[in-house]
C-alpha cells in the first residue's frame, strides 16, 4: 500500500530497452548519449523535474542542494515508512522526511516500489531525473527506465572499490590512503552502474566512520550540484566501472566489533574507527562488556596479547599480536565512559587483567 503525503517519488533515465542494452555493450556513457540528443539546459524558466530518494540524516545535504536550486523543480521525496524507535516505541519519521516536510515538499512512503501501482504513481510525477542518496533499497528495472536523465546515486567510496552497504567502514578498515564520493548512474546491480563524477580526499588518522560519512555526503552534495548542469546538457561522460578493481563490503554486525587481540595494534585501531559509532570496538572483562572508545597504536611496544599493562610513559595499553593498543577512554558495561586514569582509580585491579 502506498502512503503519500501527497505523492512524491524519484526520477530515472527513460531509455527504450533495446537501446539500453546496446549502449551498455559499448564503451561509451549510457545516458550521455541521450542527454546530448536533447541538449537540455537547467534554467529557472524551464526547471528540471526531479525526485529525491533518501533516508538518514547524512542524505539531507543533497536534499537541501536540490531544494535550493532555482533551476530544479523538486516534485517529491521518497523515503521508507515511519518506524517505531526508542524505549517508548514511538513512530518516528526518517530525517529525510522530517526535512522534506520543513521544506514543504510532497513526501511518499511506499513499502515497496516493486508493484505496478507504485511505478504508475511515480510515472505520473513525470520526473526527468531521480537522485538517490542512501535510500536503502534496490530499484527495479521498471523504475530505472522511467526518467529521461536517469537515476543518479551518491556513493561514499571511489567506485568500484568498496561496493555494498558499508563503504566508509570498509575504506578505514582496509587502511586505504584515499577515499572519496562517487556520483553514478544506477543500474540493477549493487553499485555497478557507470560513474559520472568522483571527488577524492586523503584518509586522516582522526577519521572515523561517523565523521567521515558526514563529510563525504556533504562533499557529495556539492559534487551533485556542480555536476548536474553538465550531466543534463550532455557535456559529461559516464564511464563503465572496471570490474577487475571491484571490492565488496557486507552489512555490519555486532560481532564485527569484537577485538581479536592476536591482530596488530594498527588493525585494532582501524577497527575502532571503522565501527564508530556502531558496533564499536569491544572486548570483555570479568564477564562484562568493555567498550574501547578512544585508542591508538604503539607499534614498538610489546605485551602478551589481551593483557592490560602500563607503558613506560605510565599510560594504559593492551598487548596485541604486534605492538600495544593505547587506551585513552573506555566504558565498562553498566558504567559511564571514563578516561583511562579515572578508570584505573576506580578499578586498580584492571592492570594485569586479561581481556577477551
Amino acid at each position: 500500500m502506498l502512503n503519500c503525503v501527497p505523492l512524491a517519488i524519484t526520477s530515472f533515465l527513460k531509455v527504450p530497452h533495446e537501446r539500453l542494452i546496446r549502449i551498455y555493450n559499448q564503451d561509451i556513457a549510457l545516458s550521455t548519449h541521450f542527454a546530448r540528443e536533447s541538449g537540455r539546459e537547467l534554467s529557472t524558466e524551464n526547471p528540471l523535474r526531479a525526485v529525491f530518494m533518501g533516508t538518514p540524516r547524512f542524505a539531507v545535504p543533497a536534499l537541501d542542494v536540490l531544494a535550493s536550486n532555482p533551476a530544479v523543480d523538486l516534485v517529491g521525496v521518497y523515503t521508507p515508512p515511519d518506524r517505531r524507535r526508542g524505549r517508548g516505541r514511538v513512530m518516528e519519521p526518517s530525517p529525510v522526511k522530517a526535512r522534506a516536510q520543513q521544506l514543504e515538499i510532497p513526501v511518499c512512503q511506499p513499502s515497496t516500489l516493486r508493484n505496478p501501482d507504485a511505478v504508475g504513481e511515480l510515472s505520473d510525477l513525470k520526473p526527468e531525473i531521480i537522485v538517490v542518496v542512501a535510500y536503502g533499497r534496490l530499484l527495479p528495472a521498471e523504475v530505472l527506465e522511467l526518467p529521461r536523465f536517469g537515476c543518479v546515486n551518491l556513493h561514499p567510496s571511489l567506485l568500484p572499490r568498496h561496493r555494498g552497504p558499508s563503504p566508509v567502514p570498509g575504506a578505514i578498515l582496509s587502511g586505504d590512503d584515499t577515499t572519496g564520493v562517487t556520483l553514478m548512474l544506477l543500474d540493477e546491480g549493487m553499485d555497478t552502474g557507470p560513474v559520472i563524477a568522483q571527488r577524492s580526499r586523503e584518509l586522516r588518522p582522526d577519521d572515523d566512520a561517523e565523521t567521515l560519512t558526514d563529510e563525504l555526503f556533504r562533499e557529495g552534495a556539492l559534487l551533485l550540484n556542480e555536476t548536474l548542469p553538465g550531466w543534463v546538457f550532455g557535456n559529461i561522460d559516464a564511464r563503465r566501472q572496471d570490474e577487475n578493481l571491484a571490492t565488496y563490503t557486507s552489512k555490519m554486525e555486532r560481532a564485527d566489533g569484537l577485538a581479536d587481540w592476536d591482530r596488530s595494534a594498527e588493525f585494532l585501531w582501524r577497527q575502532q574507527r571503522a565501527y564508530t559509532p556502531w558496533p564499536g570496538l569491544h572486548s570483555a572483562w570479568e564477564g562484562k562488556e568493555l567498550k574501547l572508545l578512544e585508542v591508538s597504536p604503539l607499534l614498538d611496544g610489546r605485551a602478551e596479547p589481551g593483557v592490560v599493562v602500563r607503558t613506560d610513559g605510565d599510560e594504559l595499553a593492551v598487548g596485541t599480536g604486534e605492538g600495544l593498543l593505547m587506551i585513552r577512554r573506555l566504558q565498562l558495561e553498566g558504567r559511564r565512559p571514563a578516561y583511562s586514569d579515572d578508570f584505573i582509580r576506580g578499578y586498580p585491579g584492571f592492570i594485569g587483567a586479561r581481556l577477551g
